[in-house]
């Protein structure tokens, strides 16, 4: 009888610990505002969304050390979808209903995007996407950090057409085959029709995710360009951008014969590149790392220290690139908007996000746009270098307006309001 009444006893200490531990737990979560960052850690894709993880980590880290957000500390979950599209919609109905985040910082490509869509529109929760991406799409529950394609892709395609650009009168449109290379040509070929381009004058090709072998299509991009003055516009996008690059060298297709802008290849991808035969080559973006003003010596600065305070791979050569740019200044004015609406509440937020401001490494203050859901962004022209960095060659005076809604689209009119 005894014993069992000090196992009894027992157990209710234990229970009792228990209890104290739980609610301890709660507290603590309590005391602390969850984000979640849904970006492929592995897969196709890793190459050009594991810095994103990485810089999102780091620009929490400097909110923390600012006191948090309306006096609570910022705590990532981090989940990897592996470059598996229907996976990123598994993986952000996990951060939201279970691990309760308040906001989502994630996706690279539009398959993965479209693949979440319907998940936060279902539990009303909030993403910042921030990469570049083909528009046509407007949605309550996102707020778009990259350009549209008149923050990118037709400046680019004006650029290569214009005197100083080489003059192109040919173009192949060279992507992979999913639905932002797509909505992409077909705005581009749209626009290009308009300026008196003829459909023979332009070669429509796409690859698979992963393809690594690209002979046969450096080698058609060649003939092709026998007929005329000829660019190719580059949307491949993740660690294919590798063997592509490595073929236009082998193939000794020079920038000054055709030149290449890529909307998806920057600092980061060419971390894996020998860049010698790819010097002229352009890529179109709203940041390079070697644009020069203060507020980009500080971000490039602390992201170098903090690569190789947390001993991130290859910590003494990493880059900065525009979504990385683009996701940093996501977060910042994530949290301006969850203390101007003192809430975390997703319609507060989205309602507190118009008009955000915020002075970004690109050496422009960019405004999120009352009405559309996206930032007013600069765009740069450059050139790459053979240090894998790039040299401006052409720029916009200031901060242009998205325009997710292509007026190259028929139907479009009308639409530029959420």
């Amino acid at each position: 009888m005894q014993n069992r009444r000090l196992f009894i006893a027992s157990l209710s200490r234990i229970a009792a610990a228990t209890a104290m531990l739980a609610a301890g737990a709660q507290a603590y979560a309590a005391d602390t505002i969850k984000v979640g960052i849904l970006h492929s850690l592995s897969g196709t894709m890793a190459i050009s969304e594991t810095s994103l993880k990485d810089v999102a980590l780091m620009t929490i880290d400097e909110i923390n050390a600012r006191g948090g957000v309306l006096g609570k500390k910022l705590e990532a979950v981090v989940v990897d979808p592996a470059s598996n599209w229907p996976l990123f919609a598994e993986k952000a109905r996990g951060l939201i209903a279970q691990d309760k985040v308040s906001v989502v910082f994630g996706c690279w490509t539009s398959v993965s995007r479209k693949s979440v869509l319907p998940v936060f529109k279902e539990l009303n929760s909030l993403l910042f996407y921030p990469v570049q991406y083909e528009g046509e799409e407007l949605e309550k529950n996102v707020f778009y950090t990259g350009a549209a394609p008149n923050q990118q892709a037709i400046p680019a395609l004006e650029y290569l057409m214009s005197k100083e650009g080489g003059g192109a009168k040919r173009f192949v449109l060279l992507g992979t085959d999913y639905v932002y290379p797509r909505t992409t040509n077909k705005i581009l070929r749209a626009y290009l029709k308009s300026k008196g381009v003829k459909d023979s004058d332009i070669d429509e090709v796409y690859t698979p995710f992963g393809h690594s072998d690209y002979q046969t299509i450096v080698a058609n991009i060649k003939k092709f360009s026998a007929g005329g003055k000829t660019a190719v516009i580059s949307t491949i996008n993740g660690d294919s951008n590798v063997p592509f690059y490595k073929e236009l060298g082998n193939a000794g297709l020079k920038a000054t014969d055709v030149p290449v802008v890529a909307f998806s290849v920057g600092e980061e991808e060419l971390r894996g590149v020998d860049t010698k035969p790819l010097l002229g080559h352009l890529a179109a973006w709203n940041y390079f790392e070697s644009v020069k003003n203060p507020v980009n010596t500080e971000f490039i600065k602390k992201w170098k220290a903090y690569a190789v305070a947390k001993k991130l791979p290859n910590a003494n050569t990493v880059v900065t690139n525009d979504p990385m740019e683009a996701t940093y200044v996501g977060i910042h004015m994530w949290a301006q908007a969850v203390e101007k609406a003192k809430s975390t509440d997703t319609d507060k937020v989205i309602a507190a996000m118009a008009g955000q401001t915020f002075k970004a490494p690109s050496g422009f203050t960019l405004t999120m746009d009352p009405t559309n859901h996206h930032l007013h962004k600069p765009v740069f022209i450059g050139e790459i270098r053979p240090d894998g960095q790039f040299s401006v060659v052409w720029k916009t005076p200031g901060p242009v307006r998205a325009n997710p809604w292509s007026p190259y689209i028929p139907g479009n009119e009308g639409k530029q309001k959420l």
